[in-house]
């Protein structure tokens, strides 16, 4: 059962938020909000929207989520580009979770960019 708020860190239903997104009816229309959409999906264990939106050129077949690892918070520490008007962006975020109920984090520095009209992830810098 999805969360009811968004993992993603802003103040809306999921349903309403990053859920759109993952059910395809809506695109994220800045880097931003694909990094946000992204977390919220390793969050909820939607592999198939991450794999949508990776670039193919470095795209895994599968991925193989860990469900003992449970995504709880993001910050986002930086932004550069990645607007409705850019081709590329990248997000400087920090994600926590608990792992087996052991908290942790992890930070990346990740680039974005349009590919048919649309973001996809490219990678950590």
């Amino acid at each position: 059962m999805p969360p009811r708020t968004c993992l993603c860190g802003l103040p809306a239903p999921y349903q309403d938020c990053c859920g759109r997104l993952h059910r395809g009816e809506a695109a994220a229309t800045t880097a931003e909000q694909l990094m946000r959409s992204r977390f919220s999906a390793f969050g909820v264990g939607d592999e198939a929207y991450l794999l949508r939106t990776w670039h193919p050129s470095d795209r895994p077949a599968r991925l193989g989520l860990d469900k003992r690892v449970k995504w709880v918070r993001l910050e986002i520490l930086e932004t550069t580009g990645g607007s409705v008007i850019h081709t590329e962006g990248t997000v400087r975020f920090r994600a926590h979770y608990l792992d087996r109920g052991k908290p942790g984090e992890m930070e990346e520095h990740s680039r974005f960019v349009r590919l048919d009209g649309r973001w996809v992830y490219a990678g950590a810098l």
